[in-house]
């Protein structure tokens, strides 16, 4: 059985809203006196609150982490999910020694390469090339090791004809490029990778994947990933830490920790209109299912809701387009409003969509004449799993939607 690699013992960060401090020098001198010189508790985060960011708090003390408890072994490529303000990237950033915590103890064994935000672990005044030599110093590589591993990092950054050019001059996604390129070839035992993937092209996003599939499975280290795309989280962790408002929710197998990020996360199924005074409106739009997840081999319904302040709808339509997690059109589907009818129903067969994170675009209009309401993102759903005829299929890129044909 391995032994932990990282070891979260009791973990908590605190912040203070609106300003820096205690408030006065009398309350610094007291915390600096119990915390740093007694080592107990700090009286003036006794009343923080949880960090739910749609509640307005009573207190200026917030908690981002709360009692954070779990160990990661090594070779584990662990998923860390939950809601923006959940506080992923602050757990990240504790990890990587950006930020301490306010109380309690992280054991790590090995080096750590981060990757947190764009902007973060270049010097703008360097350029590409310097950075590399930098980035790799820091981890406590030698000259010569770095040499080694430069071109491999040059070529799969796709940054090479500006790698003696400051990374200042750099766009976000080539400074993301190069970012990841050392980050995850420099020897480091341990990759901590935030959702700052997000800003390369769809290309890039799954060469980067692939590479940290690489790093886990061939290689044995240990990979940290954030990500908002379910698909990616499962395709590339065997292990899952689901946080919510600051506090862990599940941890295990990742397969359970995205199944219940997802039963949880009920906000997305349904779709209730705020502005009830245009003449045609989407009144509510739901899932027909009390999960938002399905294998491939099961039916995905809607049921929509049709609000009415005309007498006269001929030639409306309610248009539904399903996207996918990078907000692409798929297919659409549409039907004509009849007056007297308010609730339709759709139903996307089994095995149309392959796994990924897809919602759904509802507009209604009359064609070349009008639109009269447009839901730009509702009912969010995942296709969790791939089955049946698309298991075979795991090694290549088939698309998101399987169009079933005839051959002869």
């Amino acid at each position: 059985m391995s032994k932990p690699i990282i070891k979260i013992e009791d973990v908590s960060k605190a912040y203070q809203i609106g300003q820096i401090g205690t408030g006065t020098i009398s309350r610094d001198l007291e915390r600096f006196w119990m915390t740093k010189i007694l080592g107990k508790e700090d009286p003036f985060l006794k009343i923080g609150e949880t960090n739910d960011r749609s509640v307005k708090g009573q207190s200026d003390i917030v908690w981002s982490l709360r009692d954070i408890n779990f160990d990661i072994n090594q070779g584990d490529a662990v998923g860390i999910i939950g809601k923006n303000g959940a506080g992923k990237s602050t757990l990240l950033k504790i990890l990587s020694r950006v930020t301490s915590p306010t109380t309690g103890t992280i054991k790590v064994k090995g080096r750590i390469a981060s990757l947190l935000e764009v902007g973060t672990g270049f010097h703008p005044e360097l350029s590409g090339r310097e950075n590399i030599f930098l980035n790799g110093a820091i981890l406590g590589m030698r000259k010569n090791e770095i040499n080694r591993k430069l071109d491999e990092i040059v070529d799969f950054s796709g940054v090479e004809r500006y790698i003696d050019t400051p990374v200042k001059r750099y766009s976000s996604g080539m400074y993301v490029r190069l970012a990841f390129a050392v980050a995850a070839h420099l020897e480091s035992e341990i990759l901590i990778v935030d959702e700052v993937l997000a800003v390369g092209d769809a290309e890039f996003q799954k060469k980067c994947l692939g590479k940290m599939g690489d790093i886990s499975k061939g290689e044995g280290r240990t990979v940290l990933f954030v990500s908002h795309n379910m698909g990616a989280v499962k395709n590339l962790c065997n292990k899952g830490v689901y946080l919510q408002n600051g506090l862990v929710h599940t941890v295990g197998d990742i397969g359970e920790v995205v199944s219940a990020y997802q039963k949880s996360d009920m906000t997305y199924q349904e779709y209730n209109a705020t502005n009830t005074k245009k003449d045609l409106f989407l009144n509510k739009a739901r899932i027909d299912s009390e999960f938002n997840a399905f294998h491939s081999n099961e039916e995905v319904k809607f049921v929509f809701e049709i609000g009415y302040n005309i007498t006269v709808v001929e030639s409306k339509f309610l248009l539904v387009r399903i996207l996918d997690d990078l907000e692409l059109v798929l297919f659409s589907a549409e039907i004509e409003l009849k007056i007297h009818k308010k609730e339709y129903h759709l139903v996307i067969p089994s095995e149309t969509l392959v796994k990924g994170n897809y919602k759904l675009n509802c507009i209604i209009y009359h064609p070349a004449i009008a639109q009269y309401d447009n839901v730009a993102r509702c009912c969010n759903f995942s296709i969790i799993d791939n089955i049946s005829i698309f298991s075979h299929l795991e090694t290549f890129d088939i698309g998101k939607v399987y169009l079933k044909q005839q051959w002869y």
